[in-house]
């Protein structure tokens, strides 16, 4: 696919119809590399805050300078993390990518989301589209919308065909543009970013050839370094705009990704794609890739700044995941809350002007790669694999606070511990009929 260089995030779109009555603009806007990113846009000339959201695709927890990188470049990032908030124990609402984007649309984890795992939307055409939110489905852009936003989206969606009921215009985006300018997880970045790094990288496991999936690249190496350092170029250019049309006082941003870097395939040289996640540490010595509910699959980079707001330069331990942002902007920007969200507002934690509590622990029913289930309590974390096999494993459990690679399971030291954290698993979600977890949908 043909690449992309846009120079500017519109406050509303120039083909979207025009609102004289609204005071902000949402966009989310996608530059889709092999890491595919989308970047929603809240953007207005007074307060409430305009919101730029950037959600990169497969960019894994040490992937960015400011998170320990030393090979690739990321120079903006780096720079946004310095003007901002890095948190250092934000998680994914799940593994891989569909399930994560409506968590984090919605605000409900995955024991009560609509969308579990990545599937296919069923409707028969050679390139369905994923499974389709509902029509009840209750968006952030939805209710933005109500609070004077005017929406729009650009990037990857993964949410159902846009003629479905998950289509972006039926989920509260005025508009939604898929640019078919760069590929998802092929290695296809300029060649000028290619060029400024090693080639020597490559000497050792040569090119890749496509043995694990998508296009071949004769220096794979330096091809994904590229990649990610042509996202942190795109995001350079937004937050630039953003100067240059006078909003970065008034401009909540947010920076993450849905899960982790891609995990390892048939040829034990690369990872999918052709990635060689070891290579640059990728996820920072934690254990676990995409698709793993390890840390390694789910703990991502998040950086948050707000001028007046945030503190530059500070950072957080504090844990949090993709429900909270529903309702952190809905308190940003003054919008209603919906009931029953199972995220926490993170402002208190954003501003430092109180004391922030979660009301409940953070859960994740995945039902991609053998169905995994997960609760994270403070330091303690709840982790069992292949719940839907024959032989389901045992419930583990692991300190996060002084073993946060996941290497001494204490299970067995803390019985209480881990039975409580299970029944809030088995407690905690609702039956899904397109995700039916036998374990628990049967008491």
């Amino acid at each position: 696919m043909p690449r992309s260089h846009p120079t500017q995030p519109w406050p509303v779109p120039p083909t979207a119809p025009y609102h004289p009555h609204r005071t902000s603009g949402l966009a989310i806007t996608s530059f889709i590399l092999a890491l595919a990113t989308s970047l929603c846009s809240l953007l207005s000339a007074a307060p409430p805050p305009n919101i730029v959201f950037i959600l990169a695709d497969d960019l894994g927890y040490g992937e960015l300078g400011s998170y320990g990188q030393e090979k690739i470049k990321t120079p903006h990032l780096d720079q946004l993390a310095r003007d901002g908030l890095r948190f250092t124990r934000h998680y994914t609402g799940a593994a891989v990518c569909a399930p994560a984007r409506c968590t984090l649309l919605t605000g409900r984890h995955l024991g009560h989301a609509e969308i579990r795992n990545n599937g296919d939307s069923g409707n028969g055409r050679p390139f369905p589209g994923q499974w389709p939110l509902s029509a009840g489905a209750i968006t952030i852009a939805k209710t933005l919308k109500s609070a004077d936003y005017a929406t729009g989206g650009f990037g990857k969606w993964g949410l159902g065909p846009s003629d479905s009921t998950g289509g972006p215009n039926n989920q509260g985006f005025d508009r939604f543009y898929l640019p078919f300018v760069e590929p998802h997880l092929s290695m296809q970045p300029p060649q000028d970013w290619i060029n400024r790094y090693p080639e020597d990288w490559d000497k050792d496991n040569g090119p890749y050839r496509g043995q694990n999936g998508y296009l071949p690249h004769p220096r794979p190496r330096a091809g994904y370094a590229a990649m990610i350092s042509d996202l942190d170029e795109h995001v350079g250019t937004i937050l630039k705009r953003l100067d240059d049309l006078g909003l970065r006082n008034n401009t909540l941003v947010i920076f993450t990704s849905d899960n982790g870097t891609t995990h390892p395939g048939n040829d034990p040289k690369f990872h999918i794609g052709g990635v060689d996640a070891p290579f640059f540490n990728s996820v920072a010595g934690l254990r676990g890739w995409k698709g793993a509910l390890y840390e390694g699959g789910i703990r991502v980079p998040a950086i948050v700044r707000w001028p007046g707001k945030v503190k530059p330069g500070t950072t957080t331990d504090t844990p949090s995941y993709f429900p909270d942002w529903f309702p952190t902007l809905c308190q940003a920007t003054g919008a209603k809350a919906p009931a029953a969200l199972d995220g926490d507002d993170l402002t208190p934690l954003l501003t430092a002007t109180a004391d922030f509590k979660r009301h409940k622990p953070m859960v994740w029913e995945f039902h991609g790669y053998g169905t995994q289930l997960a609760v994270i309590d403070g330091p303690w974390k709840a982790i069992r694999q292949n719940v839907k096999s024959k032989t389901p494993g045992p419930w583990e459990l692991y300190n996060l606070s002084e073993d946060p690679a996941e290497t001494n399971d204490l299970a067995a030291q803390h019985p209480d511990l881990l039975q409580r954290l299970t029944n809030i698993s088995a407690t905690d979600r609702t039956p899904n009929p397109r995700a039916k977890l036998p374990l628990y949908d049967n008491k």
